[in-house]
């Protein structure tokens, strides 16, 4: 399938500003089964310089600086997708979760640092001791990881309510854990931390939902707007995704843009600016499937 995405970011500000830097990771992915065919980022204004380079977890991150005075900042990326058809790993199939688990604790055990670095607290999913008890439920003793993960994804499905406006970017973890009510990257956040309470690697995914979905299917939740989701190490099978907002396993209507340690290390764009006051931000996306 071929898809275009059109991202489209606007700031407006209550005063001049005279200088900004911003990093965008609007660069989608290249793995697999999915394929970036054209990219394009345009600023308005224009920037004085721009620059590229691949971040730690491989993720694509544009440097923007613009020096001209202005009030309003749109960020507009363009990208057109091929994305081939997914091969679902069947759960019952995945090895044992403590197998996986015992990899990244057990003395004189090795583990592959690219992986191990998903095990560990970041620093907007600190360790909160009641999460390993919520996970547990899902994980008794020799069940497979991959099946464990799809039953903690459902139970966070039903568990938590989709609230747009319950949850900001800054909402901690821990609060969303007690008011149960937030937005995808909430929900994510928080799959990412129960699996990682369990010793398990689990990655936080940034990127998009095709906006209208195939005759016949529901539209999902997130689908005009950047979405999140996981992935969990499942060992000989790889990372494998869940989406706890929507409760599916991603397939070709999952676009990705990029993974880390949790939002921050993914934020679409983020920055500094000198001068400008109080300001606001618009984000709007566009995801259509196109004919090749």
């Amino acid at each position: 399938m071929r898809f275009k995405i059109r991202h489209f970011t606007v700031y407006e500000y209550d005063h001049d500003v005279s200088l900004s830097h911003h990093i965008a990771r609007l660069t989608p992915r290249e793995f697999g089964v999915q394929q970036c065919l054209e990219y394009e980022i345009v600023t308005i204004p224009p920037p004085t310089s721009v620059n590229s380079h691949l971040d730690h977890f491989g993720n694509t991150a544009t440097f923007l600086t613009i020096e001209s005075p202005h009030r309003r900042l749109e960020i507009v990326a363009h990208s057109v997708l091929e994305v081939g058809t997914m091969t679902l790993v069947p759960a019952e199939k995945t090895v044992g979760w403590e197998s996986i688990r015992d990899q990244f604790v057990a003395e004189g055990k090795s583990a592959s640092p690219e992986v191990a670095e998903f095990v560990f607290p970041s620093p907007m999913l600190p360790r909160m001791d009641e999460l390993e008890v919520y996970t547990l439920i899902s994980f008794p003793a020799g069940r497979p990881i991959l099946v464990g993960a799809n039953e903690l994804c459902a139970r966070i499905h039903r568990d938590f309510k989709f609230d747009a406006g319950a949850t900001t970017v800054a909402t901690s973890l821990e609060e969303f854990f007690r008011q149960r009510r937030g937005v995808c990257q909430d929900f994510a956040h928080l799959m990412v931390a129960c699996l990682r309470t369990l010793g398990l690697p689990a990655r936080y995914v940034s990127g998009y939902l095709e906006t209208v979905p195939p005759p016949g299917q529901v539209k999902l939740v997130g689908a005009d707007a950047s979405h999140a989701w996981v992935a969990v190490w499942c060992g000989p099978d790889g990372w494998q995704d869940l989406d706890p907002t929507n409760n599916v396993r991603p397939t070709e209507r999952h676009l990705t843009l990029g993974w880390g340690r949790d939002f921050a290390d993914v934020s679409p764009v983020h920055g500094v600016v000198v001068g400008g006051g109080n300001h606001r931000l618009r984000v709007a996306v566009d995801v259509n499937a196109v004919a090749r």
